[in-house]
């Protein structure tokens, strides 16, 4: 088969089936995303400022790749009783509608977030130490690989008109923590207009592709109480 023959949407959902349609898998990939979240956690928690210096509940505000992982790993999970059964088929509900909706919109926000941060001061980060590989190469990819984890989430999830207003106004919320309070992940340099503006306009391009992306509760084939 030929790169033109490829059908990238085919391989995702034979991937999607595969993969998180049996429990040993499952599970790996509940633990690997586990894991992640808790090595975001250990860098906002050493972090300056850091987690210490805010209310618990602020927490998912200040922690925003951390936050996107434990979204992902909640919305993974909820596949676990829908095991013997198609991934395409797991039941859907309005609750569930607003977690894989927030998974999605949170791992494409700042998964591309990540990567522009990066770039727009890449003389910071790039070098050949060991740190300086990790810093750049090892965060920007990790972290691209969230828009892979969202192109799963379409796949057994579904969206409503409120689970799309609702991260719209919960991303635009954490825009002015992060931006208006001066709480933006930690960075190198001092953010300035150019990010923050980029970054609510990323707000936007995630619930747009969420909207793109997911199924519609009311159309999809079969639905939870």
């Amino acid at each position: 088969m030929g790169l033109r023959d490829f059908d990238l949407d085919a391989a995702v959902d034979d991937w999607t089936e595969y993969y998180l349609g049996n429990g040993p898998s499952l599970v790996v990939f509940l633990v690997l995303n586990a894991a992640a979240f808790l090595v975001g956690v250990s860098f906002y928690v050493h972090s300056d400022p850091a987690l210490s210096d805010l209310p618990t509940f602020l927490y998912p505000l200040f922690g925003d790749s951390p936050t996107a992982l434990a979204l992902m790993t909640l919305s993974a999970a909820t596949l676990l009783p829908n095991l013997g059964r198609r991934v395409a088929d797991a039941p859907v509900n309005r609750p569930l509608a607003y977690l894989h909706t927030l998974a999605f919109v949170w791992l494409v926000k700042y998964g591309v977030w990540t990567v522009v941060a990066l770039n727009l001061r890449p003389d910071l980060y790039v070098g050949f130490s060991g740190a300086a590989l990790w810093d750049y190469w090892g965060i920007m990819l990790t972290h691209a690989g969230f828009l892979a984890l969202a192109l799963v989430v379409p796949r057994y999830g579904a969206t409503t008109k409120g689970a799309l207003g609702f991260a719209l106004t919960l991303a635009l919320v954490n825009d002015v923590f992060d931006y208006g309070l001066g709480y933006y992940p930690p960075l190198k340099y001092e953010a300035g207009a150019l990010l923050a503006g980029i970054t609510v306009a990323l707000s936007f391009l995630a619930v747009f592709l969420a909207s793109r992306a997911f199924d519609r509760l009311s159309e999809t084939p079969e639905t939870a109480p």
